[in-house]
């Protein structure tokens, strides 16, 4: 007996489909021109949240009953709706965006959602007063080892936090400078207060990691 090919599976997985919410962050941000993904962008620059990162999101979000959520850049508000629409009603989410007009199109889109408050700054000076959190999104801006390190500040113990953007070792060139100076990996693999991980997305092409904060 033949088993299903994996499109079928896919097909037939739901995986595919977007919550109505995300659906519309989308189409915002094709409308404002935001890149939807890191080809689009081109390197260094920002890009919309994956739908595979999107979906670990809520999954994580699912999971925060009577917790709070915590985004840094909110771009076109697409990583939110992923959690906006996925976590339960006594959760709330507060995400910074720093760049204004992005801000004041993703605080349009999240508007109708109580749950949920947008923050226009830096969010050094706006999210970190908002915390501890319970899941923290890290999708911007901080990049130097002390930023990063600080973002582990922001997590409770027994809380995660999320950052994407980042490619496979398999996936990098041999002479790749991340494979030996990665300020991402060094943080969440060498910060003795996170227990992570690497989740490859299945494009086999870009990864996310994730911790959980521990005592230390």
């Amino acid at each position: 007996m033949r088993s299903a090919s994996v499109g079928a599976v896919r097909e037939n997985s739901g995986m595919d489909d977007l919550p109505p919410l995300v659906e519309r962050a989308c189409a915002l941000a094709r409308n404002i021109g935001f890149p939807l993904t890191r080809d689009e962008a081109g390197p260094g620059l920002p890009s919309a949240c994956l739908p595979g990162v999107g979906r670990f999101l809520g999954v994580l979000a699912a999971g925060c009953n009577g917790g709070r959520i915590g985004e840094i850049g909110t771009a076109a508000g697409i990583g939110a709706a992923w959690m906006a629409s996925a976590m339960p009603a006594d959760c709330v989410l507060i995400t910074a965006e720093i760049d204004e007009q992005l801000a004041a199109a993703a605080s349009k889109l999240l508007a109708d959602d109580h749950r949920v408050e947008v923050l226009t700054g830096d969010a050094r000076e706006v999210l970190a007063p908002r915390g501890p959190f319970d899941l923290l999104f890290a999708d911007g801006g901080w990049r130097d080892p002390a930023g990063l390190a600080s973002l582990v500040d922001l997590v409770r113990v027994g809380g995660r936090v999320v950052m994407d953007d980042v490619t496979p070792l398999r996936a990098l060139p041999a002479d790749s400078p991340m494979l030996a100076d990665d300020v991402k990996r060094q943080l969440f693999f060498g910060d003795p207060r996170l227990l992570s991980t690497e989740v490859v997305l299945p494009d086999l092409r870009n990864s996310l990691l994730v911790g959980t904060r521990r005592d230390g």
